[in-house]
């Protein structure tokens, strides 16, 4: 269907604040209100003293980035405190607004690198603007973006995008798009698509995909900038780049409505998977591009981006593969890259991480030695400023409206809404506490008769799913989105059964990886932490550095850290890959209050394995997996894995060791 210029979206996410997380979830948003995401613009001066709001720090992207992973984060739990900081931070910038209509600072003097007139930092600037907008109804807003776009669409005939800007376009189409549907204003479409015409063509750098392994140094740098870059380095393999360009083509989709767009996601999306691909759901990545060596890390940057472009392309095309791909993403990706206090993050993370270290002959393509260790900034402080959008963006998107004024359950976890639907007032609580256990409950409140239609996605990865509604069954199937289309009146409950099975995962070289529903499986290392001592040259540690000079609440809890191995890590596992039930137990445990940590894992399997005295250590990090099957006399011993989110050391890419000779 096509309204205007552009074709209809499957699905459309309802504002931040609609959405209540309740249970494990409310939990998790609230553990990160109380530690970095809250209390950054307290303390860490490229958001406390930004330049987007009159300071004299950072004016590029971190205070947008920051801004737009704290509104819905803050609408979400509607929490007074984090509401009166957005509020301010977007009091002062649309206070600040240029008479040309320029939103924020018109040149980073923090970095020489950077160019006057930049437009990449305030595409990310709009997205938190339209996500205000839509949980405040402030009338501020919409015009003073209209009044950037206008500006802009000038200075593109003067500066065509570039840097960052132009491998980053859909970004800034994706609120082009939103301001169109909301004001119609007629000159927006012609807008994007001269800023689609400036950018990077993804579609077609896909279709001739060149990254086919681990970027080396000099391909990263080549010697001359590339067209439309200033910085000598590939923008094309950057790690975030590409979480980001996973959207492009579907974003791009509803204006050109051509099907090769559409596509395209799925082409983009299998090409990282076959030469990057990684078991917990996102791609290698330490900055570029890095192969399907599981002790390759991953930008946490690209873990939340991936997990916005899944959102944002879930709405457009309404794909249930997407969101099995989110799940998959946020249960395991994301918490995995946070301590589980949530007061310190990595900057990269490893799927086979054996320790987090300052190691100076580090596997990375071209991060700094500190980059997995945890800390307030090791590496770079763009993730410190982006990571905060993960879980609460999530959190808005579990449901979305459908085209038929109908409601979609787009990813399962514990929450509350209050819409409308059908044209009555209808509330949704779901209770449940999935992924670490199968059952959903949802119960349907209408105060008055309503008929619309209930979507509930049905995983790929389950088998023999069961629904009732009112105590009658209905037939699911995996894959789909499962539609009950009916009269919906007074007080009807829904339980959905997704039962969970143990999987075994073939990777690279024969390696194995343990699935459990949508979550990955990994043997947790014994661990010991130990502060990072700031050396001479002031290189790392930068929240050590910066504690003295903090509140004492905050000094009390910042650092930087490393994690060091205190138990073995190199196992080979003992299944029958076809049937691993026969071989793996799996224990529940009661949810605590954080779920994601080594203490607190609500799920537990628990293998048989043995040790591989020759599977050692490469660069610091785990070697790649011994091809399988081994043969090894070592004795066979339980092996306990744990949910891959609520781990900090681990192994999740196992060899397999031979059958015979069984104890």
């Amino acid at each position: 269907m096509k309204s205007g210029a552009l074709h209809s979206a499957v699905f459309s996410p309802l504002p931040p604040g609609v959405i209540r997380p309740r249970g494990w979830l409310e939990r998790q948003l609230r553990l990160q209100a109380n530690s970095l995401s809250g209390h950054l613009d307290r303390f860490w001066p490229d958001i406390a003293n930004s330049a987007w709001i009159g300071g004299h720090a950072e004016g590029w992207e971190r205070g947008p980035y920051w801004l737009d992973g704290m509104a819905p984060l803050a609408y979400a739990l509607n929490d007074a405190r984090l509401i009166a900081g957005v509020t301010r931070w977007i009091d002062v910038i649309l206070e600040r607004q240029h008479e040309d209509g320029w939103l924020g600072p018109r040149h980073d003097t923090s970095d020489t690198r950077r160019k006057p007139l930049d437009p990449w930092p305030v595409f990310v600037l709009l997205k938190a603007l339209s996500q205000f907008q839509e949980a405040t109804g402030d009338r501020r807003v919409m015009p003073a973006m209209l009044r950037f776009l206008q500006r802009l669409d000038t200075l593109l005939d003067e500066q065509p995008l570039f840097d960052w800007g132009r491998y980053r376009w859909a970004d800034l189409i994706v609120t082009i798009h939103w301001l169109y549907e909301h004001t119609g204003e007629t000159w927006l479409p012609a807008l994007a698509d001269k800023v689609y015409r400036q950018g990077f063509d993804w579609r077609t750098h896909f279709e001739r995909f060149p990254y086919l392994s681990r970027q080396q140094r000099d391909a990263i740098y080549p010697s001359a900038p590339l067209p439309g870059c200033t910085f000598r380095l590939d923008m094309a393999s950057h790690v975030v780049n590409n979480a980001m360009a996973i959207k492009a083509p579907g974003v791009w989709y509803r204006q050109s409505g051509d099907l090769r767009d559409r596509d395209a996601v799925w082409h983009i999306i299998g090409a990282l998977d076959a030469y990057h691909g990684q078991v917990n759901g996102v791609f290698s990545g330490d900055e570029h591009l890095a192969g399907l060596n599981p002790s390759q890390g991953t930008e946490l940057c690209a873990v939340v981006e991936y997990q916005y472009s899944l959102e944002t392309l879930i709405a457009i095309l309404g794909d249930p593969r997407l969101a099995d791909r989110l799940e998959r993403i946020t249960f395991n990706a994301l918490p995995a890259a946070w301590a589980p206090d949530m007061w310190s993050h990595q900057y990269v993370q490893q799927v086979n991480q054996i320790r987090c270290a300052i190691i100076e002959d580090a596997l990375y393509t071209n991060n700094r030695a500190d980059a997995n260790t945890f800390g307030l900034e090791p590496n770079y402080g763009c993730c410190t400023a982006n990571m905060h959008q993960g879980w609460p963006k999530f959190a808005t998107h579990l449901w979305m409206r459908t085209l038929d004024d109908g409601l979609a359950a787009i990813v399962y976890a514990p929450c509350e809404l209050a819409t409308m639907a059908g044209g009555g007032r209808v509330r949704v609580a779901v209770e449940t506490d999935y992924p670490f256990n199968e059952t959903i409950h949802i119960v349907v409140e209408s105060s008055d008769a309503a008929r619309f239609p209930l979507l509930l996605r049905i995983p790929a990865w389950t088998t023999d799913a069961a629904l009732s509604v009112d105590g009658a069954h209905e037939m699911v199937h995996p894959g789909t989105f499962h539609r009950i289309e009916r009269i919906w009146d007074g007080v009807t409950a829904l339980e959905l059964r997704l039962p969970m099975r143990v999987t075994a995962v073939r990777r690279p070289a024969g390696s194995v990886a343990i699935e459990y529903g949508p979550l990955v499986c990994a043997l947790p290392i014994g661990e010991h932490w130990q502060r990072i001592i700031p050396d001479a040259h002031g290189q790392y540690a930068a929240g050590e550095r910066l504690r003295p000079h903090c509140p004492p609440d905050i000094a009390a809890r910042l650092g930087d850290w490393e994690v060091l191995p205190t138990t073995a890590w190199n196992y080979a596992l003992e299944l029958d890959v076809e049937h691993p039930e026969h071989s793996i137990r799996v224990i529940h445990h009661p949810i605590g209050e954080r779920p994601f940590s080594p203490e607190g894992a609500p799920v537990a399997l628990y293998a048989r394995g043995r040790r591989i005295p020759a599977w050692g250590e490469e660069c610091g990090a785990a070697a790649p997996p011994p091809s399988a099957p081994i043969s090894v006399d070592t004795p066979l011993e339980d092996v306990r894995l744990i949910p891959y989110g609520c781990t900090n050391l681990r192994i999740a890419e196992f060899p397999l060791c031979a059958r015979a000779g069984d104890e």
